[in-house]
């Protein structure tokens, strides 16, 4: 449309009175622009959408008083699973227990059942005009039904639609649940709104999955997208799914073509994305049984971190038993120093020293020889083997441990140097 303006436009400008030539020349360009901006974009054969029969959306017709959008609408069985975990466990997930894992403590006297999980497909990733024209949302209800719904815009006139049911469902949630909402999601959602003049959304406390992934499962499995999640932790695999980089050009084909085919994947792609959230809900919201014991392992540190000291312990104690014993010691050994037993933290610090070489490890060794042992000649021992700090540093240590080692047990000083 933009594009047809500007070249009604061109037309009607009237040629210079300068060169004879130049008429002829602004009449080339002319051509030549109409015939660049008449071509066919390539970007919808790269899609390679079938457009030969054209079809409608599997979605209802949703009316308001803003405008006319479509809507799918689903009881989802108690019976589905995203891969190996079902989606029922997330209405009895352990509050408090994400609260830990999210760091978020206004999380834990949430009612799991109150929760609205929310997913948006939007037209870009940045800029005014970027507007999100799928929303897929799913809650639990009080028998703990699982609900799905799906807003698709036909137009992006009909944005108010969406974004008035979004106000109506915040305000019955009492939590709101994405995959990386709190950075994009929801302040695109609010900048929305706020530029179609709709009321404001409810503030809700957020649980942003992203956040608990990586502090779960990057140390094992590197990426902590939600498909890499989908195949590494929840054992599901999508197949022909549409790719991120395809949404925005797909959308740009159905408003020129009015080709459903276009949207299809799009609306099946946000399905699993809100799903997928579900299901991680439900396993972080009782873990220990189901996650992979090196991301439990994890998942102690992050206890650590929430000062949850107790419940860490025994998740790391069982990541060991299941076999995960590097990163299990690297957890115990930080919430023994955590909570101040410097004794339980060498007996850790020393396992993880056999296991792997880790300069890291052993400065944490030559601390605990030093200051609570008094040990100075294992110390000293362990420093040779190397420390990673800086020469400067590492010359200091050397040489305070050497003038300790030598002086006799009873000159000592029973407060040890600063590290």
């Amino acid at each position: 449309m933009a594009a047809s303006r500007f070249l009604g436009r061109l037309e009607r400008i009237e040629p210079a009175r300068t060169a004879p030539d130049g008429g002829r020349d602004l009449a080339e360009l002319r051509a030549k622009m109409a015939e660049i901006l008449g071509r066919p974009r390539e970007a919808a054969e790269e899609l390679r959408v079938q457009s030969s029969a054209p079809r409608e959306l599997p979605l209802a017709p949703y009316e308001t008083e803003e405008g006319v959008a479509r809507r799918k609408l689903r009881r989802v069985s108690g019976g589905e699973h995203v891969g190996s975990i079902p989606l029922s466990g997330a209405g009895s997930a352990f509050m408090e227990l994400l609260a830990l894992l999210a760091l978020s403590p206004e999380l834990a006297e949430l009612d799991p059942t109150r929760l609205l999980y929310f997913d948006t497909e939007t037209t870009g990733l940045f800029g005014a005009g970027v507007v999100p024209f799928v929303c897929g949302l799913a809650w639990f209800d009080a028998e703990k039904t699982l609900h799905f719904e799906q807003i698709f815009l036909p137009s992006p006139g009909d944005e108010p639609v969406l974004l008035r049911r979004l106000g109506e469902l915040f305000e019955e949630c009492d939590g709101i649940v994405s995959f990386n909402g709190r950075t994009f999601d929801e302040p695109l959602l609010r900048s929305r709104g706020v530029m179609n003049r709709m009321p404001r959304l409810p503030e809700r406390p957020h649980l942003d999955l992203l956040h608990v992934a990586r502090r779960l499962h990057k140390a094992r499995i590197g990426r902590t997208r939600l498909v890499d999640l989908e195949s590494e932790v929840l054992g599901f695999l999508r197949g022909d799914d549409v790719s991120g980089a395809e949404i925005a050009p797909r959308y740009a084909h159905f408003l020129r073509t009015g080709d459903a085919s276009a949207i299809e994947p799009i609306l099946t792609h946000n399905e699993w994305d809100v799903l997928s959230m579900v299901a991680l809900v439900g396993l972080y919201g009782d873990p220990v049984d189901l996650l992979h014991p090196a991301d439990l392992a994890e998942g102690a540190r992050v206890l650590s971190r929430a000062r949850e000291f107790e419940t860490g312990i025994s998740w790391a104690e069982i990541a060991r038993e299941k076999g995960a014993s590097v990163a299990a010691n690297r957890a115990l050994a930080c919430l023994h120093r955590a909570r101040g037993d410097r004794a339980r933290a060498l007996v850790a610090y020393e396992e993880l020293a056999q296991e792997i070489q880790d300069p890291r490890v052993r400065l944490e060794l030559v601390k605990l020889y030093e200051h609570h042992e008094k040990d100075f000649r294992r110390a000293l021992e362990i420093l040779e083997l190397g420390t990673g700090e800086p020469p400067e540093r590492l010359s200091a240590r050397r040489a305070r441990l050497e003038r300790k080692a030598q002086c006799p047990p009873k000159a000592r000083k029973r407060k040890g140097s600063p590290a």
